[in-house]
């Protein structure tokens, strides 16, 4: 039986046809030689197509192996030992462990959980800066494991608050609502102290490439000098990159059927007693279960080959992220949730 990989939030639809097809008419010197694109004026054909896609200038485009690249090398530049680095409570273990080996203190500013969805609390950050005095906030949206974004309409009051520092918006999970819109890239264009990263791991499905690009504000030219790359980064994982973006409408057809797909979950789950599925803006629902059912649940789940990911973060007890794979998946999955929730919530 071949498990079905829920548990790591990767795209099962797939890249888009015109990424196979850019592997399958890669040149071999894209193997044996570095680029020489920079004596024709730019610093690559994606860097370039992605200035054009954010309306900024070329030199603002970061290019690097995922957003997990990116963080570390924002961190290695902007965080000394000693410095606090703001980083929300409920995100990814990844921002804590990248402060740790530069010696950052991260201190959390909360996420709050309601009934239905996990919020963002703007005020308490803005209590927590004031006592800190940090120079970097972090902030994630949609946040990994949670799913809620950051409310836009708050932004501006955050740039306030960093109007000395440096805000990171990570938005790899950026493409899974409807409307997609820019999303925070645009505000780079508005904000000198704004970096925006994104990926082609998630949308696009090209986890495997590692390829992701920051957008910079224009205030951060220190940064843009620390992250340059004079032999540039693989033209293969570059190459296929463009291929995907040639192709928007396979990715919109994507969107749709994980958003249907995301309703499916989250509705299913809600009719069990006693188990809460919070509204998502990402490509995962995240979910909590009764204390007495989790580990049953995930054991039945593994013998099925059904994989999604269960949290062990103290704070997360009994909880799960479960990644949106295709819609047969979902079927699947749906159905062996069904059968082992009414089960061992019968007599509840």
């Amino acid at each position: 039986m071949t498990p079905v990989l829920l548990d790591r939030n990767e795209n099962r639809y797939g890249p888009a046809p015109e990424c196979l097809a850019a592997l399958r008419t890669t040149p071999p010197e894209s193997l044996f030689n570095y680029t020489r694109d920079f004596q024709r004026g730019f610093f690559s054909p994606l860097s370039r197509r992605l200035a054009d896609l954010h309306v900024v200038p070329e030199k603002r485009v970061i290019l690097g192996y995922g957003c997990e690249d990116l963080l570390k090398q924002a961190i290695h530049h902007w965080v000394e030992p000693g410095d606090p680095l703001l980083v929300p409570s409920a995100s990814w273990w990844y921002y804590r462990s990248v402060a740790d080996e530069v010696g950052g203190v991260t201190v959390e500013y909360p996420i709050v959980e309601t009934r239905t969805t996990f919020v963002y609390d703007v005020d308490a950050l803005a209590r927590i800066q004031r006592e800190t005095r940090a120079r970097v906030i972090l902030i994630a949206s949609p946040t990994n494991p949670t799913g809620n974004s950051f409310p836009a309409e708050r932004l501006d009051d955050v740039m306030e608050m960093f109007r000395d520092g440096v805000v990171v918006y990570d938005e790899a999970y950026y493409g899974f609502s409807e409307p997609p819109g820019e999303g925070a890239a645009a505000l780079a264009r508005k904000y000198p102290n704004l970096l925006v990263l994104r990926t082609f791991s998630k949308l696009y499905a090209l986890a495997g490439a590692r390829i992701g690009y920051g957008v910079a504000g224009e205030g951060l030219e220190d940064f843009l000098k620390f992250t340059s790359r004079n032999l540039g980064y693989s033209r293969i994982s570059e190459r296929v990159a463009l291929a995907a973006l040639s192709n928007p409408g396979y990715y919109d057809g994507i969107r749709k059927a994980m958003l249907a797909d995301r309703r499916r979950i989250i509705d299913a789950l809600r009719s069990h007693p006693g188990v809460r599925a919070f509204e998502s803006d990402a490509n995962f629902v995240f979910a909590r279960f009764p204390p007495e059912v989790a580990a049953t649940l995930k054991a039945e789940l593994d013998r099925r080959g059904l994989i999604i990911k269960f949290l062990t973060e103290a704070h997360f007890a009994h909880c799960a992220r479960i990644t949106i794979g295709t819609s047969d998946e979902t079927s699947a999955l749906l159905e062996a949730l069904q059968e082992i929730l009414s089960s061992l919530l019968a007599h509840r």
